[in-house]
């Protein structure tokens, strides 16, 4: 029931002023695509992946160094700042989720506010992503429980700028201690949504098939969790 009205309360707040957050949300989904897609495309990145899985379908078990002797230090090194860069655009999208929820007067150039803490984004991405890979070694619930152990340290971080990335984990983890179950649900609510957007981009003939599900779904979501965050922050001292 309270999933139904976090949800509720996000298609409200996205259909008071649906162009802009649809705007938006088209605006982010083209910017991270392309970011992500570029990884995988650059020069001395996609021939290295290409050429590993081409030997891999023939059938053979290529050498890991086929893999490595095939990098260009410029691709991979490209390749690198655009992953590090996306957990810092995804911040800025938060942030304007956020500012909307609390009505703080959101605008088109926060998705840009990641930039903003890019040092401490950063930290508190690779932080994260470490413990998270560490305790998936032990078995698959460990992981994902770690995942949401620490969902709430960049909302954390972009409610009080001055905390450090450290401080902003340690309050995520007592924020979420008791809560990961109802927000793992909470997300579960959503993979109708997931499978329909993969649905509409697979059945469209087309090589410029968009997420056209996404263009809703990318702030449907992003609302939600902001909602929730803000019930958290009302309901516990950090």
């Amino acid at each position: 029931m309270q999933g139904f009205k976090l949800k509720s309360a996000a298609r409200k707040l996205i259909l008071d002023n649906a162009l802009k957050h649809l705007f938006v949300s088209i605006a982010f989904i083209v910017i991270s695509t392309v970011m992500s897609e570029l990884q995988f495309r650059l020069p001395g990145t996609s021939d290295a992946f290409t050429r590993f899985l081409e030997r891999i379908a023939a059938g053979e078990i290529p050498a890991p160094q086929l893999l490595f002797s095939n990098f260009r230090p410029t691709g991979a090194a490209l390749a690198v700042l655009l992953l590090l860069l996306l957990p810092v655009l995804n911040t800025g999208f938060l942030s304007y989720c956020l500012k909307t929820v609390r009505g703080a007067g959101s605008s088109y150039k926060d998705i840009l506010d990641g930039f903003q803490f890019f040092g401490k984004v950063l930290l508190i991405y690779i932080i994260t992503s470490f413990f998270t890979f560490l305790w998936s070694m032990l078995f698959i619930f460990p992981g994902i429980a770690a995942y949401y152990r620490y969902r709430q340290a960049y909302y954390i971080l972009l409610d009080s700028p001055e905390k450090g990335a450290l401080q902003c984990i340690s309050e995520s983890k007592r924020m979420m201690a008791g809560n990961k179950l109802d927000l793992f649900l909470l997300d579960l609510s959503f993979i109708g949504w997931y499978i329909l957007d993969m649905a509409v981009v697979l059945l469209i003939p087309s090589p410029f098939a968009l997420p056209i599900v996404s263009i809703w779904l990318t702030p449907y979501i992003g609302m939600t969790r902001a909602i929730y965050f803000g019930q958290l922050e009302s309901r516990l001292v950090v």
